[in-house]
């Protein structure tokens, strides 16, 4: 790997800056009070060459327990460690929380540094070996090197960097092709150039002028200059250490913990289901309900626990769980945490981001357990078919299942693939995949609701599309829906003639008085042609006694097979006069490329009643456009 970050850990006063003096020749006590008192308060940053071309940046963490939070900030997206340990007086207190830190955060790789070497004899170094090889025993850094230094003499400088640069060849490399992600560590202004953040990126790869977005805030920001090391360059990677120069926001619109990333690549979130382990040496447990501190990125948000499958954990043990935050943020599966105690502060647990935009659950609940298993063991296949179903409702796509899941694109869409194989999902306009179970379980909706329909209106030939839309699909856009009933109708499940669905198969059946009642409609609107009966007249031309909603039906019925055409709510005209209607405005168009409404009155001899709905069907089917006060063909 090319680019690698390394932490520094270890007790106040043990040496971690000088040591980074002695290793970069740089000075990471910035701040006066930190030069006066001696002390590291806020993160301090340096870099060095390595051999075979690589490239170290260096996080130098407070040490004091006072300024945990911003060690957890420091320690954000680090690759190697640096445990600094003084060989005067060996592991301190916060030696050890450092240590369970970096354990819960899963950094993998790391050095035990004994610094000032030169106050001691060999042996008490030995002791102090011995010492650290039993705090470390079962831990990450079971098998590190411990290598004595002296950073005022310079003695094992260079065998410590002859161990960074052997270690580092084992780094796994980070993604560069995901959406960038860079978790902000600090924000400041610079004379000339204005907001400058700073953090290291985790994946991706960030592009001057490259427009991005602030998370949780949804902040539009522009990159104006990146520089990498001290250096301006016109492209960083995941595994850099950056400075960010941005337009479009000012420093007081960003804090330390907010993220820079691609727009839509993340979503906020105020629940995080989690898999939650509780340090053995912790001296509290967790009750459910209770108050905490969760540290994610470089980000402190208070929260409230609900354990999901236990009433309480105790030092060593694990749960299932859902933290409720006090305020958004935005995360990924699979991303590491810290939970301190509220109060008084104490580094308790942590654990893995099992699903970063989660639901309220019920607490005991199997369905949701066995999910979360599923997840916490790295099932991708379960992550996503779940994912899928869960959000079938709101028409999610490739990019929408990548952001909720936070599983990398291709792997998204290599399973979604699969899938479609399957017949688990099916793909719909625009990319929008449904799963089966959500289809299924529509249908059975859609064909209980039909049937009782059918039987309450024996005579009514279906439902129209819009209401069934309304109540089945009113997330549905455009040609999905349509598409969405093509695809019940090729299950043999629905029938959609002309704007009504009903069930395959399902036909209107007349009684014989109602057939001689339907033929009669039918005359009265062939004989009026032009000038067709609103329905309150219809039962005087009827000449015969019929019910209000039987004639309704009826009437729906002849419209249903096409016979009678409703251009409108009130009006209806027999096919054969809709046809001639239709034939007389292209024959005349065609001719005179023009029509005005009364030139259209006339030559269908009617009114203007009549004229005015008949002209706006054809403009609203297309047949026909409105310029001014005169109709073209569309």
């Amino acid at each position: 790997m090319s680019n690698i970050i390394i932490g520094t850990a270890g007790h106040i006063d043990h040496g971690k800056t000088t040591l980074i003096k002695a290793l970069t020749g740089i000075e990471t006590d910035r701040l006066k009070e930190e030069k006066n008192r001696g002390i590291t308060i806020e993160l301090g940053f340096a870099y060095f060459d390595l051999p075979k071309g690589k490239k170290a940046g260096i996080v130098d963490v407070p040490g004091h327990e006072r300024f945990i939070k911003n060690m957890l900030a420091g320690v954000s997206g680090i690759d190697l460690v640096l445990l600094v340990i003084a060989a005067d007086e060996g592991i301190m207190p916060q030696t050890q929380e450092h240590l369970d830190i970096l354990s819960i955060l899963d950094v993998k790789k790391g050095i035990v540094v004994l610094t000032k070497r030169d106050l001691v004899d060999d042996e008490w170094l030995s002791l102090i070996k011995e010492e650290i090889h039993e705090k470390v025993s079962g831990t990450f850094l079971e098998n590190a090197p411990i290598v004595p230094v002296s950073a005022l003499e310079g003695s094992g400088i260079d065998e410590l960097k002859a161990y960074i640069t052997e270690l580092t060849d084992d780094v796994e490399e980070k993604d560069i092709t995901e959406p960038l992600r860079l978790p902000i560590d600090r924000v400041f202004t610079m004379s000339g150039f204005g907001t400058v953040i700073t953090g290291t990126l985790i994946e991706g790869t960030i592009i001057e002028k490259q427009a991005l977005m602030l998370y949780p805030k949804g902040l539009e920001a522009k990159v104006r200059n990146i520089q990498v090391h001290g250096k301006a360059v016109k492209k960083a990677y995941a595994g850099q250490r950056v400075a960010i120069n941005l337009t479009g926001v000012k420093k007081d619109d960003i804090d330390r913990g907010d993220i820079l990333a691609e727009e839509n690549s993340m979503k906020n979130s105020m629940i995080v289901d989690i898999k939650l382990n509780l340090l053995k040496s912790s001296k509290r447990k967790i009750e459910h309900w209770n108050r905490l501190r969760f540290y994610h990125g470089t980000k402190e948000i208070l929260c409230r626990v609900a354990l999901l499958d236990k009433d309480e954990v105790n030092p060593g043990e694990s749960c299932y769980a859902q933290l409720r935050l006090e305020e958004e943020t935005a995360c990924k599966y699979g991303d590491r945490f810290v939970i301190r105690y509220y109060s008084p502060l104490e580094t308790i647990g942590g654990g893995i981001i099992l699903d970063p935009n989660a639901v309220k659950h019920k607490r005991a609940n199997d369905d949701v357990i066995n999910d979360l298993m599923a997840k916490s063991e790295g099932n991708k296949e379960v992550i996503i078919e779940n994912v899928l179903r869960k959000t079938s409702s709101n028409l999610p796509n490739i990019k929408s299942i990548t952001v909720q899941t936070g599983l990398p694109e291709k792997l998204v869409e290599e399973t979604v693939d699969s899938f479609l194989k399957d017949e688990i999902a099916v793909r719909f306009s625009n990319g929008v995949l449904l799963h089966r179970d959500f289809l299924e379980e529509s249908q059975e909706a859609l064909t209980s609701f039909l049937a009782s329909f059918h039987k309450k209106n024996p005579l009514k030939p279906g439902v129209s599309k819009e209401e069934i839309k309304s109540r089945f699909f009113k997330n549905t856009k455009g040609k999905l829906f349509d598409e969405i009933l093509e695809h019940y109708s090729k299950n043999n499940v629905v029938q959609a003639l002309n704007d009504l669905v009903s069930l395959k198969g399902f036909e209107v059946k007349l009684s014989k008085e109602q057939g001689i009642l339907r033929d009669k409609i039918l005359k009265i609107y062939k004989e009026n042609e032009f000038k067709p009966p609103v329905f309150k007249d219809i039962i005087n031309h009827l000449n015969i006694k019929v019910k209000d909603k039987e004639l309704r039906d009826v009437i729906d019925v002849i419209a249903a097979s096409g016979s009678l055409i409703k251009v409108s709510e009130d009006v209806l005209l027999h096919i054969d006069s809709y046809n001639k209607a239709k034939k007389l405005l292209i024959d005349f168009l065609n001719e005179n490329k023009s029509i005005s409404l009364a030139e259209f009155r006339d030559i269908l001899n009617t009114s203007r009643k009549y004229v005015v709905p008949i002209l706006e069907h054809f403009d609203s089917i297309k047949l026909t456009k409105r310029i001014e006060d005169k109709r073209v063909l569309a």
